[in-house]
Parts: C-alpha cells; structure tokens; sequence
C-alpha cells in the first residue's frame, strides 16, 4: 500500500486546514495548491510579476518568489516563501510583503499569480 504524502511542516499543515475551511473558493484554491508538493508548487519569477501586474495591485503566490528580474512599481505580494535576493529587490521597489496567514487574517483578497 503506498504511504500518503503531503505537507510535513506543521505551520503549513495548519494553513492549509485553516483555508480550506473558507467558503470563499479563492482561498480553497490556494488551500489545495499548498497541499502539492514543493517540487510542483508554484515558482514566480519577478520579471514575471512585474509583467502581469499593475500597480496597487495585490497577489497571491502559493510557492515561492524568485529574485530573478526586477519589480518597477508598488504592489502587495503574499506568499508561502520568498528568496533572500527577493525580498531586497521587493523592498527597494516599495512593495509590501507579507505572508498568506497575514493577507487571509486581514479578510483581504488578491489575485493568484503562477
């Protein structure tokens, strides 16, 4: 019998139960792409944000940000991680970052980005 896998880190565990609660499908969304493996989770680029998105705009990443490229206007970003060059260029261009507990906390809604 094969062995089920998933999540083994307990915080993410927890986010993903506390999303899939929400009746709201953009947050079931988010809960069930958390609950893939990190291998086939989404990895974005910030050449590719700064591409899609306008500015004031808030987004939703449920993998990881990237430091590869540039970001040229403000915005809010959430996601489960974020790479150490990242954050500095997202800092530096005036973004907000903040993680998907805090944008859910907030009862705030973005846009997914994959």
């Amino acid at each position: 019998m094969v062995k089920r896998t998933g999540p083994t880190n307990e915080h993410l565990k927890e986010l993903i139960r506390i999303l899939g609660k929400d009746k709201k499908l953009l947050w079931k969304r988010v809960a069930k792409d958390l609950a893939k493996p990190t291998r086939s989770r989404r990895v974005v680029n910030l050449k590719r944000i700064n591409r899609v998105t306008k500015a004031g705009e808030t987004i939703i990443v449920p993998g990881k940000v990237l430091g590869i490229g540039d970001l040229h206007h403000k915005l809010t970003i959430a996601a489960w991680q974020f790479s150490e060059s990242a954050v500095k260029k997202l800092k530096t261009a005036g973004a907000s970052i903040m993680s998907i507990k805090e944008l859910y906390d907030k009862k705030k809604t973005g846009r997914i980005i994959g």
